[in-house]
């Protein structure tokens, strides 16, 4: 009988090489997602329904060895009304968190945790049109255009919409983004929650796998985000991991189909608790990354902030000073050797 070890090791030999362009050390942006900015409402009022991460905690997380904060925050008050000016007040508390995240030397990806509506309306149905998430982008990109170490994750776990239609609306941002002059980095993830246990399934509408191939980036500078859980059903909802091994698998996975399409991929949540399964399964997947930095630019787990429940069992976010067991394996991981960065530019940049 094959062990998991071997079925893993079979999918990563069946990978095409990468191609020469493409570093081959350690995927080089390790980090947490910073939660706080994608809570309560629209109007919700800042310090009593929803915040952003202090110096502080930004300052714990660099110091841990991190490199990238994810950085959540609700798409309907940065911009309240679809196809109007984005919200000074809410554009200006994210610039300053974003600048306090570079002061401590850390890249920042910016997250519309959406999950692919604004409020109740799915992205591509009127008045949510794939048109006015392209005005979003468009807007949000004028203001974060060409800054060092600002990545575009264009959506936070989309779902219920089918893959073809989401691959429009997708490709719509793109259009828009490049439009202004902006050449960041941008996150392209799936539908069906961007799952890698599912990343190549017919969960709606096609396989990612399949479907987001016909990603068109006039630069080509975009990678895939990649979401997964360790626990039964892959959520993130459970505080035990009967998942791990399948989530290794999925991880697996998606690097062969990483590396035979020559594509690159970003691990934007994943998390679990601290008991033993759970710190076993993270550390396989952060192998197979660490292992495969021609196909991973990096990993963000999920989660941290000041308003993180103090007993949610994924939280590394520091209790007085006690540090998480998964805190030590994320900087344990960050100390890895890594390509610069600095070097992940598109082409001619």
């Amino acid at each position: 009988m094959r062990t998991r070890r071997h079925l893993t090791a079979l999918l990563l030999a069946a990978a095409l090489a990468p191609p020469p362009a493409f570093a081959a050390d350690a995927p080089c942006y390790r980090g947490v997602n910073l939660s706080g900015g994608e809570y309560g409402d629209r109007d919700g009022v800042y310090g009593t329904n929803y915040t952003y991460p202090s110096e502080d905690t930004i300052g714990y997380f660099a110091e841990k060895g991190m490199s990238i904060i994810r950085l959540p925050f609700r798409w309907e008050r940065l911009q309240p009304a679809l196809g109007g000016r984005l919200d000074e007040d809410e554009l200006k508390r994210i610039k300053d968190t974003v600048g306090l995240i570079r002061k401590h030397g850390m890249a920042v990806l910016l997250d519309p945790h959406n999950f692919g509506y604004y409020d109740k309306v799915q992205v591509g149905t009127a008045p949510a049109t794939d048109a006015a998430f392209a005005d979003f982008w468009a807007r949000l990109a004028v203001e974060f255009a060409n800054r060092d170490g600002v990545l575009f994750g264009l959506m936070n776990e989309p779902h219920d919409i089918k893959a073809t239609d989401w691959l429009d609306a997708a490709n719509a941002a793109i259009r828009s983004i490049r439009a202004v002059g902006a050449r960041n980095l941008i996150l392209v993830p799936g539908t069906a929650w961007s799952g890698a246990h599912s990343w190549e399934q017919d969960v709606i509408g096609g396989a990612n796998g399949t479907v987001m191939l016909g990603v068109r980036d006039p630069l080509d500078f975009y990678a895939y985000e990649i979401h997964q859980y360790l626990d039964i059903d892959s959520s993130g909802t459970h505080p035990t991991c009967e998942g791990a091994g399948a989530a290794a698998e999925a991880i697996a996975g998606v690097t062969a189909w990483l590396k035979n399409n020559h594509k690159r991929g970003f691990l934007g949540e994943f998390g679990a608790a601290a008991d033993k399964d759970c710190m076993s399964g993270l550390t396989e997947i952060y192998a197979t990354m660490s292992d495969n930095g021609d196909a991973w630019l990096g990993w963000s787990y999920w989660a941290a902030g000041e308003w993180w429940p103090a007993d949610e069992p994924f939280n590394v976010q520091p209790q007085k000073g006690t540090e998480r067991p998964q805190m030590r394996l994320l900087a344990n991981s960050a100390k890895a050797k890594t390509g610069a960065c600095a070097s992940v530019k598109p082409a001619g940049k």
